[in-house]
């Protein structure tokens, strides 16, 4: 049930991570305790978002992300629905339609982005990549496939935490569909309210957030 309706997009992951301008020779691999390290040193985050589906739609907006557990997709203007966390819920809002679906943040593959409690060594793991510039990690709880999996990719950047610069990342639900999120402009450790991450309920034929 994760990302059902919003949103199915199918890209090469590597590729999301390569437009970081990063050094090209050789270096040793990136173990999964880097990883965890970046994502405990990243308390806050905002950046531009691009999704593409299968059929070449683009669709772009703003992402900020706050620690613990609140995250929100601010779409481009004229594109009536809203992703955001508040914290315990990641809420779906479509104000076309006036429709809100919820799931609780543990139910999500982003949970690995927005719970800093997580011991990501239970179900993560980093695949093996012949670009050393690239890091990707696979997020996925065997106890629950419901759950769905999440790639996130990074690109080696030694002014980002532990040295890696979060790209982006593809999610695959339980019904198989994937979903890309390609990030640039990222800033990390920013200040961020909370009030960001608040929203107005979906009424249908409005398109307020």
């Amino acid at each position: 049930m994760i990302w059902r309706r919003p949103i199915r997009f199918l890209a090469p992951a590597a590729a999301i991570a390569l437009a970081a301008p990063v050094a090209v020779h050789a270096q040793a691999p990136v173990t999964l305790a880097t990883v965890q390290q970046h994502l405990a040193q990243t308390n806050s985050m905002t950046a531009a978002f691009t999704q593409t589906d299968r059929a070449g739609k683009v669709l772009t907006g703003t992402l900020t992300l706050k620690k613990p557990g609140k995250i929100r997709f601010q779409y481009e203007k004229g594109v009536p629905i809203l992703v955001v966390s508040d914290g315990k819920s990641l809420y779906f809002l479509d104000y076309q339609v006036g429709q809100k679906q919820r799931w609780p943040i543990g139910n999500s593959p982003l949970g690995i982005l927005l719970d800093p409690s997580r011991d990501a060594s239970r179900y993560a793991r980093v695949l093996p990549e012949s670009d050393s510039r690239v890091v990707s990690v696979e997020a996925y709880d065997p106890k629950h496939p419901e759950y769905g999996r999440i790639t996130l990719i990074f690109a080696r950047n030694a002014s980002a935490p532990a040295g890696l610069m979060l790209q982006g990342w593809v999610t695959l639900d339980a019904q198989n569909n994937r979903t890309t999120i390609r990030l640039s402009d990222q800033r990390f450790n920013v200040p961020v309210a909370d009030s960001a991450f608040r929203f107005n309920e979906p009424r249908r034929g409005t398109n307020r957030r």
